[in-house]
């Protein structure tokens, strides 16, 4: 790497200080987060209650789990003890003792296989019931995120969407299994553990226990330092993640500018700061696991004192403190395992937190209470008095007061310098925003009354800015009814002028198009995006610059396509370029959101304004040549 370049790169991160050069990383606060991680593993464990026949067989699997594991130490003392006073009775309790022992042996084993079934039982249950609670709330969170309005998803990555739609769902999923069903484990071994050993010798009893709170306390502290650092470790993946995600969507820039050593530092800053998260996890985690052991440890050493005391004085026998040690033996694993319980936990406060999040967000643009479909009768958009401000903007309205009527067999031209408002117009039509002032209507009916689809279904927009999916030509064109038959289809390509392209594919229409169609042009993609639009046959057609990619000879081709199609539609062209909406029959010029001019082309060409001054930029000055009509020249600001 040259010295010019590692100029420019970003410097290496720390856990504090986050990740600098458009990765802004903030270690989060937790206030205010324990309330809400609370609230989420309560509304996970409400989930898990309706698979009410599989938790509640999971529930008993636990119990007689714990049950059975505890029979052993009790059948391992009492086989101690038998064998010890049958030995001690001579030679003849010999074959006496041996099968005292082969009795304790079949029953210690007889437990230990009810153990492990019940202990399988358990663990499959608590797994496929966090599997059915995952694919819920991964249709949930799915679905909610098409319902989301465009001024959510302006404001948030879409990879900390996938982030929370991927790795939060997984941290929930254990929840059940290693949160729920190991605290009921550990409860049984506690509490029936107590129960049954308490009564032969309390004080050897307390002692086997002692460990039991510290390791508990313990566990809250851990709980309390792996929530912080599950915060930020998801924080800060959402955060690779987007850097992963604009490097792929971006791959050809990066290559073109040859940026790779700065998308790998960039990349590398990111990793580092989730490896430094990821390594104090580790470092708690087993720093809290050896603290509980050694605690286990020093509790066994004082039962194994006292009990062999207790056997020197004649007031224990060894049955009883084999009872005591194999007890302790039971707990030692479940107890340690109370970090990797605690951090399932912690783990699942967090994520869960962060999910319900987007999950509780009530969309800006939905359905009212009661709205109707939209009936389209003779399809006339009308804009009355219109204003809109961006959410958070806090400049001027992006656009204010703009009023205009469009009918079927007409079309309305929009053209402005760049910023004016006239993709905002567009944008509102089908009701990506609401209207801060003023109203929308088609045939009268306000499009906030009516519901989304129907409206959506009844206005068709084709932008600029196209998107196609990895799946066949077909299926791009057919998106929005998937199920037209091919004659439909190749009517709406002919139409874009695209069928001879795609006929002369090698697989015609079955041509997969690589991701956001990277295999087609933009001009290509363009007049594929027109054929999907043309498809549906709306009532109301929007072509936001939608030929900026496509030369001028092929858009006149289009135009004249179109004119059949949209012969008993409204129709909106906003462009750019002149010569995409000459032939409109009313023309608006925004400037700062304004209608500025309003007229015909003739109308507006006599008035010697804004427009004229545009026509003379883009055609006037070149009326001699005839590929001046199709030049995209912009107007300075």
């Amino acid at each position: 790497m040259n010295e010019s370049s590692a100029k420019r790169l970003p410097p290496r991160p720390t856990l504090k200080s986050g990740l600098k050069s458009g990765m802004d990383y903030q270690v989060p606060t937790l206030e205010g987060d324990h309330k809400r991680g609370a609230q989420a593993l309560s509304r996970v464990a409400r989930m898990a209650l309706r698979y009410r026949w599989r938790f509640a067989l999971a529930l008993l699997a636990v119990v007689a789990a714990g049950v059975f594991q505890l029979l052993i130490p009790w059948y391992l003392g009492n086989a101690v003890d038998n064998a010890t006073g049958l030995l001690e009775g001579g030679v003849a309790g010999a074959d006496e003792a041996q099968t005292a022992l082969l009795i304790a042996a079949g029953l210690i084993v007889g437990a230990a296989v009810l153990r492990g079934s019940f202990t399988m039982l358990h663990n499959y249950l608590g797994e496929s019931i966090g599997l059915h609670i995952a694919y819920e709330l991964r249709l949930a969170y799915f679905e909610k995120l098409q319902r989301l309005s465009f001024s959510y998803h302006d404001k948030i990555h879409s990879g900390d969407l996938l982030t929370r739609g991927m790795l939060d769902i997984e941290g929930i999923r254990r929840f059940v299994e290693f949160g729920i069903l190991r605290l009921v484990l550990l409860a049984v071994l506690v509490g029936v553990g107590a129960y049954m050993y308490m009564g032969s010798d309390p004080v050897l009893g307390l002692l086997s226990l002692s460990f039991v709170p510290f390791a508990f306390w313990r566990a809250t502290v851990f709980r309390l330092r792996m929530r912080a650092l599950w915060r930020e470790l998801q924080e800060a993946l959402s955060i690779l993640t987007r850097v992963m995600e604009e490097n792929l969507g971006g791959i050809r820039v990066v290559r073109a500018f040859g940026a790779r050593d700065f998308e790998m530092k960039k990349f590398d800053a990111g990793s580092r700061v989730a490896l430094d998260i990821s390594m104090e996890r580790v470092g708690v985690r087993y720093t809290n696991t050896s603290v509980i052991t050694f605690s286990y440890f020093l509790a066994m050493g004082f039962v194994l004192w006292v009990g062999g005391l207790r056997i020197i004085e004649g007031t224990l026998t060894v049955g009883e403190l084999t009872q005591f040690l194999a007890f302790m033996t039971i707990l030692q694993m479940p107890i340690r395992q109370t970090g990797m319980v605690i951090n399932g936990i912690a783990r699942a406060s967090v994520a869960g937190a962060r999910l319900f999040d987007v999950l509780d967000m009530e969309a800006a643009i939905d359905d009212k209470p009661g709205a109707l479909p939209l009936k389209v009768t003779d399809g006339v958009l009308r804009f009355g008095d219109v204003s809109f401000k961006y959410e958070g903007f806090r400049g001027q309205a992006t656009i204010s007061n703009i009023g205009f009527e469009v009918r079927p067999g007409r079309t309305l031209g929009i053209v402005g310098p760049p910023g004016s408002g006239k993709s905002t117009i567009v944008h509102l039509i089908p009701r990506f925003y609401d209207v801060t002032s003023g109203r929308i209507t088609i045939d009268g009916q306000d499009i906030r009354d009516v519901t989304l689809d129907s409206l959506r279904a009844a206005v068709g927009v084709v932008q600029q800015d196209t998107f196609l999916f990895t799946s066949p030509v077909s299926a791009n064109v057919a998106y929005g009814e998937p199920f037209a038959d091919q004659d439909r289809i190749e009517r709406a390509t002919d139409a874009s002028q695209l069928h001879s392209y795609i006929a002369a594919l090698p697989e015609g229409y079955d041509t997969l198009v690589g991701e956001r169609g990277v295999s087609l042009s933009g001009g290509q993609r363009q007049r594929l995006s027109i054929a999907r639009s043309v498809l549906l046959t709306p009532s109301v057609m929007v072509f936001d610059d939608s030929t900026a990619a496509i030369d001028a000879a092929t858009e006149r081709r289009i135009r004249e396509a179109l004119k059949e199609l949209t012969k008993d539609r409204a129709t909106i062209i906003v462009s750019h370029r002149l010569s995409s909406l000459m032939h409109a029959d009313e023309i608006l010029f925004l400037d700062k959101g304004h209608i500025v001019e309003r007229g015909t082309h003739q109308e507006l060409l006599a008035k010697n304004g804004r427009y004229r001054a545009l026509y003379d930029l883009q055609i006037g000055g070149d009326k001699g040549d005839p590929g001046a009509a199709g030049r995209v020249l912009e107007p300075a600001e």
